[in-house]
């Protein structure tokens, strides 16, 4: 009788959280908007992309750090995109991501977000308590041995040794997660939300068999996640393409699907997890490999961009020539001087070589042609320099400390801004990712 009631107890709770649950798109597309004043541009993008006959939601994300850098607060994010959805009349859903939150952070986002990207990279390495991993090895015996997943041409072949090593590095962060979803889920007292774990930024990739003794812990913390975002085999630099092992990457995405999919069946996660691939803007050479994947597996996908649209406001005002040209060369100046501050906290997730860099008085005698075609990623283009657009990607806090200047000049170059950042996602990203053409 006992065991009845808890049953019964844990059903109720289980349906609770599902009635608190959002259901995300198949495709959803992560837009940053650094100041808040693209969020039109961006939706431009997603509208072109259901003109095509393909729903790519957008949700807009923003993270504690950033809003601490800009001095802006959550609930801009919230009514920049709920005013770019009334103004072009869009009836789809879109969301906004509390964008890398912890417990120190997330209160701030609760009242304005419906998306929460769960960061517990941080607890990755630490030791569990108590007798969490023996109870883990116990609850899941078929961990161990030979383990085939239908897409997965060789079966994992995993020892006891090997999942206690894994459960020991990652047990931790998961419990992390389930305290910070079940914090939210308490304070947003039944309205529905999304929830993404991120295990992304840290050091070295998760294998897919370590993907699936992950999400084996996470469904076990009750966590019921919509999308997972790992840290994939290569590197992910900040505003420039992949750089890494395509080959390998596409093997690593695929079999991330297929686990995923048996996860799915095994666990009892949500029928729509997907993967997350975060710093995802840019990597145009793993895009056509994502495309295939999704288009084979019929599989979903959640992208979050990185800056891209802070990086094409710039070439948009430098593209504006005048006013919009000269502050373009002022905020690369003042980043050439303060290379080390504005690339410490990014240190492995850029890669710039100083050697690469133009000084700021070669700059100041380049035409407006000139400095777009640096900045703008077209990798085959002679004059683009990835370190100039990676030093500029990190450099946004100098734009926030010219105030009035910086944002006047964002609504005096609109609609140049406005062309550039609609056909960067659109062109650039939505169409290789989701359309393939």
């Amino acid at each position: 009788m006992t065991s009845l009631l808890v049953f019964f107890i844990w059903r109720l709770d289980c349906l609770g959280q599902l009635n608190s649950m959002l259901t995300i798109e198949k495709y959803s597309f992560g837009v940053g908007d650094r100041f808040a004043h693209q969020a039109k541009s961006q939706l431009a993008g997603c509208v072109q992309a259901l003109e095509k006959g393909v729903e790519v939601v957008p949700v807009w994300n923003k993270s504690h750090r950033e809003h601490t850098t800009i001095g802006s607060e959550p609930s801009s994010v919230r009514q920049a995109a709920d005013a770019a959805v009334a103004s072009l009349g869009w009836t789809k859903s879109h969301y906004v991501d509390a964008d890398h939150i912890n417990m120190g952070n997330v209160e701030g986002f609760l009242a304005h977000s419906d998306f929460f990207t769960i960061d517990v990279a941080d607890g990755i390495g630490a030791s569990p308590e108590g007798s969490a991993v023996s109870d883990f090895l116990s609850k899941h015996p078929e961990l161990v041995g030979n383990i085939a997943i239908p897409g997965i041409a060789e079966p994992f072949e995993t020892t006891e040794a090997y999942v206690t090593e894994v459960a020991a590095k990652y047990l931790q962060a998961v419990k992390d997660a389930g305290q910070i979803y079940r914090h939210i889920l308490e304070k947003k007292n039944g309205t529905p939300f999304v929830p993404e774990v991120s295990m992304d930024e840290t050091d070295l990739p998760q294998t897919p068999p370590e993907l699936l003794i992950i999400l084996a812990a996470l469904a076990d913390e009750g966590i019921p996640l919509q999308t997972i975002a790992p840290k994939f085999t290569g590197r992910f630099n900040k505003g420039v393409d992949y750089v890494g092992d395509v080959a390998q990457f596409e093997k690593e995405f695929n079999d991330d699907l297929a686990v995923i999919a048996f996860a799915i069946g095994k666990y009892g996660l949500p029928a729509n997890l997907k993967l997350s691939v975060h710093s995802g803007s840019d990597k145009f050479s793993i895009y056509a490999p994502i495309h295939r994947a999704l288009k084979r597996t019929g599989a979903g996908l959640h992208l979050k961009t990185a800056g891209t649209t802070w990086l094409e406001e710039i070439i948009g005002l430098a593209e504006s020539d005048g006013d919009g040209l000269v502050l373009a060369k002022d905020i690369y100046a003042e980043a050439i001087g303060n290379v080390e501050a504005l690339c410490a906290p990014y240190a492995a997730v850029i890669d710039i070589d100083r050697g690469r860099l133009p000084s700021a008085d070669d700059v100041r005698g380049w035409s407006s042609a000139q400095l777009v075609a640096a900045i703008r990623h077209v990798p085959d283009c002679p004059e683009f320099n990835q370190h100039m657009r990676q030093l500029l990607h990190v450099g946004y806090k100098i734009a926030a400390k010219m105030g009035d200047r910086y944002i006047g000049l964002l609504e005096g170059c609109e609609e140049t801004i406005a062309k550039n950042v609609t056909l960067n996602l659109y062109d650039r990203h939505i169409v290789p990712l989701f359309i393939g053409e």
